[in-house]
């Protein structure tokens, strides 16, 4: 259900910092047009950290509704209170979503054991599958290729997000899980060589901006095509790049702005890009097409 290309959807907010939910709908149904694979709603790139515990809610039950059954809907729902992310799932079951991806617990650092124990807990207490998401520059805690050999023994446990940035380990939890265990990338440049090694897919950051071309690239590297995968790479590479220019998704909700897609609006302690920062976003947007004739 979780493989090819899925978008890490941001979320739009007015210019009060309320959310913006006709934008978030009109985003939902452009990636839908654009042939997306998969969507998923409040996670890092959705400020989540940020929102309400309603907004959260109304967030995911704008892309089921949206959706339609269309493509499959991964919401986000981590924390380091596993008790409490496990009232939000079953919140989130009740909304119609297809499956669940939970970042590790951030600030409070749990060994492999507790990282292991949480997952197995929020598994047991629901039916819908799981994806963890691995982010180890974001949470301090890196989830081990040995504990994820055993956390994808527990039936809904089904894949892993797989942001660490160690393409070594990688290699390594591909070499040692079931075929059927679904390893994700986490981060756009490695999608790719991820792909290669045996990854099923990314969830992604620039398809934000581009769903068709990444979904494109992603769907060339999964059918063994990597001319085209790597001609797309090439093209797009500084977008992939760009993208990161600061601390994400500064620079995406920067660059969607300037396509007219969302107001340019972010939640503290977020902030716009600096201005360098953003007259590079705007020169790569330029270079491949998605604007023209910007000014700083």
């Amino acid at each position: 259900m979780f493989t090819g290309c899925g978008t890490a959807l941001v979320t739009p907010f007015r210019q009060d910092r309320t959310l913006d939910e006709p934008s978030y709908r009109a985003l939902v149904l452009r990636q839908i047009e654009g042939g997306i694979d998969f969507l998923c709603p409040c996670g890092t790139t959705g400020e989540s950290p940020t929102l309400k515990h309603e907004e959260h809610l109304r967030v995911v039950a704008a892309t089921v509704e949206e959706s339609r059954g269309r493509v499959p809907v991964l919401a986000g729902a981590g924390g380091y209170d596993t008790g409490e992310v496990i009232e939000l799932i079953a919140e989130l079951k009740r909304i119609g979503v297809s499956g669940i991806l939970s970042v590790t617990p951030y600030y409070n650092k749990p060994t492999q054991e507790g990282l292991y124990q949480h997952y197995r807990a929020i598994a047991e207490s629901t039916d819908l599958p799981i994806v963890v998401y691995s982010v180890q520059p974001r949470t301090a805690v890196n989830v081990e290729p040995a504990t994820i050999v055993r956390l994808a023994q527990i039936p809904n446990i089904v894949g892993v997000k797989e942001a660490s940035g160690m393409i070594g380990q990688m290699a390594s939890i591909l070499a040692r899980v079931p075929e059927e265990f679904i390893v994700l990338s986490g981060d756009d440049a490695v999608a790719l060589p991820l792909i290669a090694l045996g990854g099923k897919g990314v969830i992604s950051v620039v398809s934000n901006e581009i769903p068709g071309e990444f979904t494109a690239l992603t769907r060339a590297a999964l059918n063994g095509d990597f001319g085209t995968a790597r001609q797309l790479q090439r093209k797009y590479q500084e977008l992939l790049e760009i993208n990161f220019v600061e601390t994400s998704p500064g620079p995406v909700k920067f660059a969607l702005s300037r396509m007219g897609l969302l107001q340019p609006v972010w939640r503290l302690p977020l902030v716009p890009p600096q201005p360098a920062s953003q007259a590079k976003i705007e020169a790569v947007l330029e270079s491949v097409g998605l604007v023209s004739g910007v000014r700083v």
